[in-house]
């Protein structure tokens, strides 16, 4: 096995597929025990999702107050379909400001977050990132069905919590327009083991899921990720 740890590694799949449980696993390990077995090094989290809630808020305060909302309609779905794009350029802002400021060279940054073909799927987001951030990355990919993305996101759903990363979810209409279909079968299918992005060769890992190992967690969950980040690993390096 070779040792090191990855820089970035995007962490993305279907909402509810399993990216928030496996950050919190990671999150769990001793560091030692991370870096030498999943190759991720002190832990930095970058998630869409807070910054997308903060605009929700902002929303209701602008609407509370008579005027007019910036980010969302009264629906929830956004105004434009750029903020999906925006959301993306804010995810690599913050990946160089945590650079300027906290990361060191064993230091791993998890950029999660979820797309689907209503606002441009997996290769319209992966567009907006720059070629410097992408020569430095990794992706994990999270597979589980539309099916199973729509049940877990209705287990998940804790009324009192509606901002928690674990614990938030999308109405049953909401989740299919948004991610009923992804591009991502699409965006892989040209090869088993690299993504082409705007010419950076990045080199990716499918984690299969549909058994849902990352809510059971425990051996099931640590064995298939020690195995699927170690292969991922050594691509990155070859």
């Amino acid at each position: 096995m070779i040792s090191g740890t990855f820089k970035i590694l995007f962490l993305i799949g279907r909402p509810a597929a399993g990216k928030s449980e496996i950050i919190s696993f990671l999150k769990s390990l001793p560091a030692e025990e991370r870096s030498t077995i999943y190759h991720i090094g002190d832990f930095y989290e970058i998630d869409d999702f807070p910054m997308i809630w903060t605009w929700f808020e902002e929303d209701a305060i602008l609407t509370r107050n008579g005027k007019p909302r910036l980010y969302t309609d009264h629906d929830g779905y956004f105004k434009f379909n750029y903020l999906w794009n925006l959301l993306i350029e804010r995810l690599e802002m913050e990946y160089w400001k945590m650079e300027s400021s906290s990361l060191t060279g064993g230091d791993t940054a998890v950029i999660e977050f979820a797309r689907g073909m209503q606002h441009g799927g997996f290769s319209e987001a992966f567009s907006h990132f720059s070629d410097k951030l992408l020569r430095r990355a990794a992706v994990l990919y999270i597979d589980v069905s539309f099916e199973e993305s729509m049940r877990k996101n209705r287990k998940r759903f804790n009324p009192d919590k509606p901002y928690s990363i674990l614990e938030h979810a999308l109405p049953d209409d909401k989740l299919n327009r948004l991610y009923g279909e992804s591009d991502w079968h699409e965006l892989s299918s040209a090869n088993p083991d690299y993504l082409h992005l705007k010419g950076t060769r990045v080199p990716y890992m499918v984690f299969e899921n549909k058994d849902d190992v990352t809510t059971k967690a425990g051996e099931a969950l640590a064995g298939r990720l020690h195995q699927r980040l170690d292969e991922l690993w050594e691509k990155h390096n070859s």
